[in-house]
């Protein structure tokens, strides 16, 4: 799983005979989450999310139909990760998995953004090279987010 970011409730799928992309719901368990810091935001997506599982659960007109509105159903998803199981039962969904449609066959939705949002937390300012944190960002001093401020409370001046 080195490398591949886990899919996330809210990813953006296509299919590759529709016209638009359309956004992933899991609606196969409540307890799982991923994306934030605290790992309190978004659904982890799975093998179980089948059937009409995207938001508006059509990819636009379907050149398989001669342009007719696509009705996105998901039979099957391939190239999940094996080596954990939800609650649900199910195989986390990767960045690289693809699903199957009865009208568009195997492999013909694939997941364009996985659907999670980067949220550095403080830990990430204190491992981060000041050099380069000043040069993304001139505007802050990053030694202000990392260094505790100093107390003079308690201290004798004569």
């Amino acid at each position: 799983m080195a490398e591949k970011h886990l899919v996330v409730d809210g990813a953006m799928c296509m299919c590759n005979y529709g016209t638009s992309p359309d956004t992933l719901k899991v609606k196969t368990h409540k307890r799982e989450y991923a994306n934030d810091k605290d790992g309190s935001t978004k659904y982890i997506a799975s093998n179980k999310d089948i059937g009409q599982t995207f938001q508006k659960n059509c990819f636009g007109s379907c050149s398989m139909q001669r342009n007719k509105p696509c009705n996105a159903v998901v039979t099957e998803w391939k190239g999940f990760y094996e080596h954990t199981t939800l609650t649900n039962g199910g195989k986390i969904l990767l960045e690289d998995s693809k699903a199957t449609c009865p009208i568009g066959g195997a492999g013909c939705i694939k997941i364009v953004k996985h659907g999670q949002i980067a949220e550095p937390g403080s830990q990430n300012f204190k491992s981060a090279e000041p050099k380069v944190s000043k040069t993304l960002n001139p505007a802050v001093d990053p030694r202000e987010l990392t260094e505790e401020p100093i107390s003079i409370e308690g201290i004798i001046f004569e």
